[in-house]
């Protein structure tokens, strides 16, 4: 087939419209009140996530004078412009929808006031507020002329404050606003109703207490911000550890060259002017016109002030059937497998599981990849008690887990201080496999236990991140799996795999033949068809080989919750391929992949997305699911999400993110699927 530029979406403009997915949670009215505050939070954070690393690889690129067509489908200056323009747009309706929700809060007696609002009564609790928690921790920069700018940190919030003095001239100067600092002050609440300032319109009403040693004739503040390239670049000093070039590096990402700048529209030409020359912003960062308040990512923190009533209703995790949290999960699972299902089950299983490791006299070794651990884990601790119990434990930790580099090398020096083994990975590739086994004496001999994940080993997020994780003593998975860890000991050594796939090596050959065995079947006239759960597809190759079974008659369903570069439903290229994508109270993070195989369906859960980090560039685990009951729990649990008509959209050339909606009963995946397992738990 001819390659033409409808084949493919770029990768970059696919994720700012999975971006615009989010930001229809936070417009949606059905939404409680408050989520869709913190659904805009959410968008913000993902917009400035998406500069620090995917804006600042296209700048680098233009940079470079490579044009960068070949590896993104679009001139990269082009490419540069357009985010701009696409992403102009998502912010000033992200303006409206945030006034809209202000407003609907109003008829609900909760009130957000800027400075200009406060009254008498409002006045002495909040200059005592600033007095006690603000001034001590605020750093106000003077700027002037012969001096040079003090760096900027990256996505910090600024006031930029202009005095126009008394003596007929200018002065500048910037306010940073500490992440330490509790973003949103609650006022005292006064005839049944609720008032709320942000904490930069509390330091607006008390300019005159910071500056009172200018003598001026008017003052204001407009909030600016900067987005840094948040590239790790390694240095090649040889006699540094790995762990000292991460934590260097992580280090010099406060550094970086700046991407992106944005600013409240409101603010004065002149203001602006001095500012964009002091900070050398330039034509190739992208120089975004604002609100008020920019860093919106706050909003994912936003009081609840006890209104239960504007807030999702909290689930309570459910148990597993038949998998007892109060005895031995070996004895239980040595029997049969078991999979666990966050957040609509409880991750409480994989804690108890480490915890019964660490204790038991009968473990003799505990292995185990980690890549991004809660603030405080109960796994850490379990793996450190192990290690106290005299277990030979070994930990495999990705320290180049993006922004969570910090937290994981606390980790490392921690548990290394405490005895566990730490490994720390590959080099070249990140070990994003979920994935532990345990070697237990038993009468027989050493028997082996593990468990295989789609997700981080993370009690914080394992609450809103949906995810697999498979526990079992299938003898021949965890011989394959315990070959991965050799690999991480002996990494010039290629392991052969039976059972599970794996990245770098295999991924890419297996599911291509898998995909042929559709192709085959349907050729043959048997029954053919591939279901795929992801949360991105940007392989080109994958991508290719889906148009091919799609072009050999093959019925490809698709739920991708984020990046999709594939076109679905394009006559003679993709007409037989479906996608949808599901945005709603959890974040879909599940990758689960079903090749028909002539009714008799092949079934993996697994850590990887179909991209080409994914599938080449990173250590990546996808494992079978032989049993009959669990096979057949995960492909209900795909057609329960697919038959979502409330918080699909569809997938398609227009981008345009339509709501998937038929005239059927309104089926709402994740609802639904709450109420699956909970009718498995009666049954």
């Amino acid at each position: 087939m001819t390659k033409d530029k409808n084949q493919y979406i770029n990768r970059e403009l696919s994720w700012l419209q999975f971006n615009a997915r989010v930001l229809q949670e936070a417009e949606d009215e059905s939404v409680p009140l408050i989520e869709r505050f913190r659904f805009l939070g959410i968008f913000s954070n993902n917009l400035d996530e998406f500069f620090k690393v995917r804006y600042a690889t296209v700048k680098r690129i233009d940079e470079a004078g490579k044009g960068g067509k070949s590896e993104l489908g679009i001139r990269a200056a082009e490419l540069l412009e357009l985010i701009t323009q696409v992403v102009i747009k998502q912010q000033a309706h992200s303006l409206v929808i945030l006034n809209a929700i202000q407003k609907e809060l109003e008829k609900e007696n909760i009130f957000i006031i800027n400075e200009d609002q406060v009254d008498e009564e409002q006045k002495q609790f909040i200059k005592e507020y600033f007095l006690q928690k603000i001034s001590p921790a605020l750093v106000t920069i003077i700027l002037n002329d012969n001096v040079e700018l003090p760096l900027l940190k990256d996505s910090e919030a600024y006031l930029a404050v202009k005095m126009a003095l008394t003596s007929g001239t200018k002065q500048f100067a910037l306010i940073e606003i500490s992440r330490a600092m509790d973003r949103f002050v609650v006022l005292p609440e006064k005839e049944g109703k609720s008032y709320i300032m942000i904490v930069d319109d509390l330091i607006r009403y008390c300019l005159d207490d910071i500056f009172n040693i200018f003598s001026y004739d008017s003052i204001s503040a407009n909030m600016i911000k900067i987005t840094r390239d948040g590239e790790l670049d390694f240095d090649s000093d040889l006699s540094k550890s790995f762990i000292e070039k991460i934590s260097d590096s992580v280090k010099d990402r406060e550094i970086g060259d700046p991407v992106r700048f944005v600013y409240d529209k409101t603010i004065d030409d002149d203001t602006l002017d001095y500012l964009m020359a002091k900070m050398g912003i330039n034509s190739k960062d992208s120089v975004i016109p604002g609100g008020r308040y920019h860093n919106r990512r706050d909003y994912m923190g936003f009081p609840s002030l006890g209104r239960t009533d504007l807030l999702y209703k909290k689930i309570e995790p459910l148990r597993i059937k038949g998998l007892s949290l109060e005895s031995s999960i070996f004895n239980t699972i040595s029997t049969k497998d078991f999979l666990l299902h966050t957040p609509y089950q409880s991750f409480s299983y994989v804690v108890k599981f480490l915890r019964e490791a660490a204790l038991d006299p009968q473990v003799k070794t505990i292995r185990i990849t980690i890549y991004r651990l809660a603030q405080i884990s109960h796994i850490a601790s379990s793996l450190i008690n192990a290690a106290k119990n005299g277990k030979k434990v070994t930990v495999v930790i990705e320290l180049r887990a993006r922004f969570d580099e910090q937290a994981n090398i606390d980790y490392a020096e921690q548990m290394q201080d405490e005895g566990v083994e730490m490994l720390f990975g590959v080099v070249g590739l990140k070990v994003h496999s979920k994935m532990c086994v345990i070697e237990r004496e038993e009468a027989n001999g050493i028997k082996r236990y593990g468990f295989v994940s789609t997700g981080n080993f993370n009690e914080s997020t394992a609450k809103i991140y949906t995810d697999f994780t498979l526990f079992t003593a299938n003898q021949k998975i965890l011989k394959d799996i315990n070959k991965v860890f050799s690999f991480f000991h002996t990494n010039y050594r290629i392991h052969r795999y039976k059972h599970i796939i794996t990245s770098p090596h295999y991924s890419k050959s297996k599911l291509f033949a898998l995909i042929d065995n559709e192709i085959e079947n349907k050729k043959m006239g048997r029954p053919a068809y591939i279901k795929l759960k992801l949360n991105s597809i940007s392989s080109y190759k994958m991508v290719d080989k889906l148009y091919e079974a799609s072009r050999a008659g093959v019925k490809i369903q698709m739920i991708v919750r984020g990046i999709c570069c594939l076109v679905p439903g394009v006559p003679g290229m993709s007409e037989n391929i479906e996608v949808i994508s599901i945005i709603d109270k959890f974040l879909e993070h599940t990758r689960l992949y079903i090749f028909g195989n002539n009714d008799d369906p092949k079934v993996y859960i697994s850590s990887a997305d179909w991209m080409t980090r994914n599938i080449e560039n990173r250590v990546e685990v996808s494992c079978p699911i032989y049993q009959d009951d669990i096979k057949n729990e995960l492909l209900e649990v795909f057609d329960i999400c697919w038959s979502d008509n409330v918080k699909a959209r569809r997938i398609d050339q227009s981008q345009s993110n339509q709501y998937k909606t038929d005239h059927n009963t309104k089926v709402r995946a994740q609802f639904a699927l709450y109420e699956y397992y909970n009718d498995k738990l009666k049954a």
